[in-house]
């Protein structure tokens, strides 16, 4: 990505000077207190210095070689490379070290360090940069994609670190700092605050992002947001831009959140994410009027899968989720976000609407793979499918029922069927499905499978022989 520097003007904002006032009483009511041995402000002078002393040594920069292929396609030529005296296998080059992000070390003893998986996924050796010049080269811990947390080792002693502070006691107008190496230029910080909590971007995953004003550009992710404690309160990961450069609005993932995927990618490797077998969607205010209930948000239950923890648990169609955990549910996605970020086997409880009546409900999260099956274990020409319940993001989802077809092997016996990917199985033989146990019992001893298909904003029919 290119950039450009561009003069900035030298007149200050009105902000800036509501900002040192801030802290300029600050700095008073800081200094005032004798056990803070290096007060964060003064009252002659505001500054940032010496908190900031103590924390930029925690935060590294990351730096990535990745092997390429050289695309030049007359090097694809064998004679023009024995012609030229070229070796005779065009392997993959070697590429110097690149600077691609930042980190944080969170952990001195056990080395670790936090960044996000977008900055690694496609190293095959990351170095970490501490602040002090010195490389370091880093195991990769584990990675998970779909909250673009990383964990990195790295083998050193007399390492900084961290603390991670409690991003649940963050409000909308604290003040924060963002540090990391952007576009490449070396360790920068840069200021600003909390403009909102709970942010989604629609970019997928497991998302509760904290949205901050604070200057974050390319190469400040993984970073860190500290506040003015100078603990960590988030890991910098997104910007929402249309030159590729700050305009104001960035996103870091919530340090609650980033520490209970490290605990699992310390512990598995990956992260073990669970559900709990329903299909549901928002409870709009025209669904509620139909329910004749009012519109207060919540989910409304329209799938319980077969066999899942939420029908042990005795939950049902039509129910609506009101509250997780004690905290009010406004939509699918935030239940989905909350249930997804838990571990297999601990506990949720759900406060649901039914009816006239409020009822609690405990349900154990379930293994992901909960009512998922192989198609082989179904039909032949179903070999190298994997069918599910139809996921909470699928486009159908609360409209249709039946099992989805998840993935598909390239080349397999169901490719050539002609199923697709996000294909809804609706139903099979002219029986309804809802779930792979039904299709399973459908199936069993017939040579045939008709299938009705739901795909996109159409149907069609597949005869499987």
């Amino acid at each position: 990505m290119s950039s450009q520097c561009r003069p900035l003007s030298r007149r200050f904002h009105p902000a800036a000077f509501a900002f040192l006032g801030i802290m300029v009483v600050l700095g008073g009511l800081l200094g005032s207190q004798s056990a803070r041995a290096t007060p964060l402000l003064s009252a002659d002078k505001p500054t940032l210095a010496p908190m900031l002393e103590g924390v930029l040594p925690a935060v590294v920069n990351i730096k990535i070689k990745a092997q390429r292929q050289v695309e030049n396609p007359l090097l694809q030529d064998p004679f023009f490379r024995r012609f030229f005296g070229l070796p005779e296998d065009n392997a993959p080059q070697q590429r110097q070290a690149q600077p691609v992000g930042s980190g944080v070390i969170i952990d001195n003893e056990e080395g670790l360090v936090l960044t996000n998986h977008h900055v690694i996924a496609k190293a095959d050796d990351i170095i970490v940069n501490l602040a002090n010049g010195r490389d370091i080269a880093a195991e990769l811990v584990g990675s998970d994609p779909e909250t673009d947390i990383a964990v990195l080792r790295i083998d050193a002693s007399g390492l900084p670190a961290l603390k991670m502070a409690d991003s649940d006691a963050l409000k909308v107008g604290d003040f924060v700092l963002a540090i990391g190496n952007p576009f490449g230029l070396g360790q920068t910080v840069t200021s600003g605050i909390v403009s909102a909590l709970g942010r989604m971007t629609g970019t997928g995953g497991y998302q509760n992002f904290i949205q901050t004003d604070a200057a974050i550009n390319p190469g400040n992710s993984g970073g860190a947001l500290i506040n003015l404690d100078g603990e960590l309160v988030g890991i910098n990961s997104q910007i929402l831009s249309r030159t590729g450069g700050n305009i104001g609005i960035g996103f870091a993932i919530p340090t609650n959140l980033a520490r209970r995927v490290m605990d699992q990618l310390v512990e598995f490797g990956d992260v073990q994410r669970g559900k709990i077998g329903i299909v549901g969607q928002t409870l709009t205010p025209e669904l509620a009027k139909a329910f004749e209930r009012e519109s207060e948000g919540g989910v409304v239950i329209t799938q319980v899968i077969a066999g899942s923890p939420a029908e042990d648990a005795g939950l049902q169609p039509e129910d609506i989720i009101i509250a997780v955990d004690g905290s009010p549910v406004t939509d699918m996605l935030q239940l989905r976000n909350h249930i997804g970020l838990k571990r297999v086997g601990q506990q949720v409880e759900l406060k649901v609407k039914r009816g006239n009546k409020t009822r609690n409900f405990k349900v154990t999260i379930g293994d992901a793979d909960t009512g998922e099956a192989g198609g082989d274990a179904i039909h032949p020409r179903l070999q190298g499918a994997q069918l599910g319940a139809i996921a909470d993001d699928h486009p159908l989802a609360g409209q249709a029922e039946g099992v989805q077809v998840l993935s598909i092997e390239r080349g397999s016996p169901a490719a050539q069927s002609g199923l697709r990917p996000g294909d809804i199985i609706s139903a099979a033989n002219r029986e309804p499905v809802a779930s792979t146990t039904e299709l399973r019992e459908i199936a069993e001893g017939s040579q045939q499978l008709l299938l009705h298909i739901r795909r996109g904003n159409g149907a069609l029919f597949l005869l499987l022989q």
